[in-house]
């Protein structure tokens, strides 16, 4: 499928009138099972990035061609729409539109571009800090203007509501829309007055980060505006533990054999790696 159908299919969620949760996605074999799976979105966040490629935490170690690159290989795998978590842009907002023209080659059909002050600033080592409004409305615009295809979904991320509290998220809300982007992503959303106080002032859809507790009910988000809402990140984690469990028990001495119940079938691993796709092109020009 090709990258403008990606992303009129994640602009016809943005479009609807319900909220999707999106599969957590790390690599090509996690974004095809998303797939195979009915998933409609996934979402490939730069912590995840970190863990992923640096094998470190998220403090914006990681570099944008590390972060870019593992979005080609993920978008390359198959017919995922994708929306990243490009953090801050990797800078100002020259480096903002550099990220942009990176992130869209590589084939995201979503990015977030946040407000908050990165990477950790000396002196706040616990904390964090919003960049100015004006600063970040010319984030916002700088990324808008360096996308190539109209298509390509660009999203104002504001952790106002963590910082700051619901007037400072409003404000920057009515902003960052006023300024072009197609969506607002909430970040350190908690209660259904949050969201409610922000889409009554706003005319286009939400995206929630991690949201659970009283914004689990699917429902209430799709009636406020919420069209895309985040479980976390729960597949790479299962998938260090599955790692774990196993590299433990082979160095204690488990059989091999003993482990065929708690990994992937020969079925399952064709399936993920598209062997059967391999298997008719080997017959075709090798034959």
């Amino acid at each position: 499928m090709e990258l403008t159908q990606r992303r009129l299919n994640y602009r016809s969620i943005l479009e609807g009138d319900v909220c999707v949760h999106p599969a957590s996605v790390f690599d090509p074999i996690s974004a095809r099972i998303a797939e195979d799976l009915g998933f409609e979105i996934g979402m490939f966040a730069g912590s995840i990035a970190s863990f992923t490629v640096l094998g470190d935490p998220d403090l914006i170690i990681l570099t944008l061609t590390e972060f870019a690159q593992q979005i080609h290989r993920i978008c390359r795998a198959g017919n995922l729409s994708l929306m990243v978590d490009a953090d801050h842009g990797y800078g100002n907002a020259l480096n903002v539109r550099r990220t942009v023209e990176e992130l869209e080659t590589a084939g995201v059909s979503c990015l977030t571009i946040e407000d908050t002050v990165l990477p950790i600033a000396y002196g706040h080592p616990k904390g964090g800090e919003l960049i100015s409004l004006d600063e970040g409305v010319g984030k916002m615009k700088a990324a808008l203007s360096a996308r190539q295809d109209p298509n390509l979904v660009v999203a104002g991320r504001t952790s106002a509501l963590a910082f700051s509290g619901i007037p400072e998220a409003i404000r920057r809300a009515k902003a960052y829309e006023q300024a072009g982007v197609d969506a607002l992503f909430m970040a350190g959303a908690s209660t259904r007055e949050e969201i409610e106080a922000v889409n009554a002032e706003v005319n286009i859809p939400l995206l929630l980060g991690g949201a659970g507790g009283e914004l689990s009910d699917k429902n209430f988000l799709g009636a406020n505006g919420v069209r895309v809402a985040l479980q976390g990140h729960l597949p790479f984690s299962a998938a260090v533990k599955g790692v774990y469990d196993t590299l433990k028990a082979l160095r204690e001495g488990v059989a091999p054999a003993d482990l065929r119940d708690a990994i992937a079938s020969p079925d399952l691993m064709a399936q993920v790696t598209r062997k059967p796709k391999y298997d008719s092109a080997i017959n075709e020009f090798l034959t």
